[in-house]
């Protein structure tokens, strides 16, 4: 079976009196695209800071391509690619000046693809760091990630605050690596559309637990809408765990998960948009009764927590 490229048990981060991850169990299989989604302060730069070696947990496990990631593990450093919210780069250096550093400081750099990477976003080696727009910044260290070649990229709000064009040249930077190199990619978002178009793994964070990880194309096949008039609502199907409802004044609606093939005649059923899917789950936590309802059903083949 095939090493995951993040797996935890029982995963916990404390900061002081305040719990920044709890009881966090999954596992990220390689070859995918992960997104991990939630509000902030759901836990997710710190499940990656732990990811990346850069954090100690307070308990629980994590390994990152079957190692306990460390600071101090040059091995497994340099087999993943780490790019943090603020984009670490001296900002006084022009971009070559950065890719040498990278090629001093990294043994698989690759400088063909940094310069190739950097040649097709229309960044000049030449320029300085602290010139270029912030999306550019962002475009400079990713390339400098993907030059690294690693197998796994692990990536904190990559596109962050990048106006629309630039937001697309980075994610397209992005997949040309996961398409040409296989490269696996963990990486948080709160876009939720970018989860849809260029992810096939989704973990969903809330209130510092992980409420839902597997594929993708699962998720969606796992969860249906109920509606009904609510004036006579029929019982609830068989085999069914209610995530979210919503109440109007002529109908009733359920998101629900589904444990076996629902067959059902009393309810209208339709099939949800990964959207509303990933802000049912968002809510979770906020309302006890569903998150009661969540927590004690069964898990359709392991993937929620």
């Amino acid at each position: 079976m095939t090493t995951p490229v993040v797996e935890t048990i029982g995963l916990a981060k404390r900061f002081g009196r305040k719990w920044g991850l709890r009881d966090c169990t999954l596992s990220i299989p390689s070859g995918k695209v992960a997104a991990l989604v939630g509000p902030n302060g759901a836990g997710k730069s710190t499940l990656l800071r732990m990811a990346a070696g850069l954090s100690r947990p307070t308990s629980g496990v994590i390994r990152v391509l079957g190692d306990v990631p460390s600071g101090n593990d040059a091995p497994l450093l340099k087999r993943v690619g780490y790019l943090d919210q603020e984009r670490p780069l001296y900002r006084g250096f022009r971009v070559e000046e950065m890719f040498r550093f990278g090629e001093g400081t990294n043994p698989t750099w690759n400088m063909t693809t940094a310069h190739t990477y950097i040649d097709q976003l229309g960044i000049s080696l030449r320029d300085r760091v602290n010139s270029l727009s912030g999306g550019q910044q962002a475009q400079v260290a990713l390339t400098m990630c993907l030059a690294k070649q690693p197998e796994l990229l692990i990536l904190d709000e990559p596109a962050a605050e990048l106006d629309p064009v630039a937001r697309e040249d980075l994610l397209r930077l992005l997949m040309r690596e996961v398409a040409e190199r296989g490269t696996s990619v963990v990486l948080s978002t709160h876009a939720l559309g970018d989860v849809g178009s260029i992810c096939d793994y989704l973990v969903i964070l809330s209130h510092s637990k992980v409420v839902l990880h597997d594929d993708l194309e699962f998720v969606v096949e796992s969860h249906r809408l109920l509606s009904a008039s609510s004036s006579s609502t029929p019982a609830l199907p068989d085999g069914v765990t209610v995530i979210d409802t919503r109440i109007g004044s002529r109908d009733v609606t359920h998101l629900v998960r589904l444990t076996l093939p629902l067959v059902e005649e009393a309810w209208g059923i339709t099939e949800p948009t990964l959207d509303e899917i990933i802000m049912a789950y968002l809510r979770l936590g906020t309302d006890s009764a569903s998150s009661q309802a969540h927590v004690s059903a069964p898990s359709p083949r392991g993937g929620i927590s």
